[in-house]
């Protein structure tokens, strides 16, 4: 930081004998303080770092072209948009190879990136070793949902679902379909089909093999925004915008069972609504939350349990041995107890969380991956605190 100071200083002295060059050399040095805030404060100051961009490529095309007559310089052009990208990334979405050995993660603009975990555990690691292996364009909007099977990748995007093969990625296979949003996906091994919820309010049912659609599943009257599979049950479980949490046989394609559970008293909160925003079940249990707060209900007895006193949405959640895990508003991964305790709440590098992953297919590489409002990825080796950072 004394080092920028000192280089403004001795820009002052060169704006008496070159304008120009004391011009570009004040374009650098905001862009270096620029990103010396941002990597010490992360996303505190993103909205006015934005401002500060955008005023700076404003002087800049007003006061070249008449002091210079120079036109608007591309490296300048292409230095600002690529930082505003970085300071308005998000990961939405995340996913493990079956090997275990990779972890690919989907962001706000339509990108997955491939991270080599074996390089980023290795104890010879270097800051390269946390960038992708892989970089690529998947969708035009968003990449809501990823998925691994045993050997492809599929990721969803606005109105299509693309199926990525691991062993040769730059190759996909394209389903276009007209449904907005496609929020999340979730495998059915009974039958080896793909259960996806999105912006049509409906949830429908994909035969991988032979790709055509088994059924759908009408019942929601607005956004669906989380599935989840009860394989030994035959049962697919929904969660969307209009409140309520649906249990499908998956054999008949009827709704079995339907839950509001903002109308449980325990669970309401009213001033962020009645939105379901994560799902996941294990055995007879389910987890859901969003509007209402986050809670542990037994599926056979079609009440909450426990009931999880975390601020603000949680928008992911799973079971991890005794605990549960949840991410959400705020810049922490939850650790609770099933009795309805939070045990510690771990510090995270985004300010706000989407997504959490386990790895559970390489005891090798056995992490937690957790993205969000950042560019930024964080790893845990141990759940008690972040080992490091991967990196868009």
């Amino acid at each position: 930081m004394f080092i920028i100071y000192i280089m403004f200083i001795i820009n002052i002295i060169i704006y008496i004998y070159n304008k120009q060059l004391f011009f570009i050399i004040c374009i650098i040095l905001c862009l270096l303080y620029i990103l010396y805030v941002y990597y010490i404060y992360y996303m505190y100051y993103n909205i006015c770092l934005l401002y500060i961009l955008r005023l700076l490529y404003i002087l800049y095309n007003i006061i070249c072209p008449p002091l210079f007559s120079l036109p608007p310089s591309p490296v300048v052009v292409v230095v600002v948009v690529v930082v505003v990208q970085l300071l308005h990334m998000s990961v939405f979405s995340q996913s493990f190879s079956p090997c275990g050995r990779f972890l690919a993660a989907g962001n706000n603009y339509g990108e997955i990136a491939v991270f080599s975990l074996s390089a980023a555990l290795s104890p010879d690691a270097t800051a390269l070793s946390q960038k992708p292996v892989l970089r690529f364009p998947a969708h035009e909007g968003p990449v809501y949902s990823l998925l691994s099977t045993d050997c492809q990748l599929l990721s969803s995007g606005n109105g299509e679902i693309s199926c990525w093969s691991w062993s040769e990625l730059i190759k996909k296979v394209t389903s276009s379909l007209e449904i907005p949003e496609i929020n999340s996906m979730s495998m059915n091994f009974r039958d080896n089909s793909l259960v996806f919820g999105g912006g049509d309010n409906n949830v429908h049912i994909l035969d991988l093999e032979h790709g055509v659609f088994k059924s759908v599943l009408q019942g929601h009257t607005d956004y669906v925004h989380c599935v989840s599979v009860r394989d030994r049950e035959a049962e697919i479980l929904s969660g969307g915008e209009d409140g309520a949490v649906r249990m499908w046989d998956s054999r008949t394609g009827q709704s079995v069972h339907c839950i509001e559970v903002h109308k449980y008293e325990s669970c309401a909160r009213p001033q962020f609504g009645k939105w379901i925003s994560c799902l996941t079940t294990d055995s007879d249990w389910m987890l859901c939350g969003g509007g209402p707060s986050l809670s542990l209900w037994h599926l056979r007895s079609l009440s909450p349990t426990s009931v999880f006193p975390l601020k603000g949405v949680q928008r992911q959640t799973t079971f991890y041995q005794d605990m549960i895990l949840a991410v959400g508003e705020g810049p922490a991964v939850s650790h609770c107890l099933l009795g309805g305790e939070v045990k510690a709440q771990i510090p995270c590098t985004p300010q706000s969380l989407n997504t959490l992953q386990l790895n559970t297919s390489s005891t090798e590489h056995r992490v937690l991956t957790v993205g969000g409002s950042s560019d930024h990825i964080d790893v845990f080796t141990n759940l008690s605190y972040r080992t490091f950072s991967l990196s868009f």
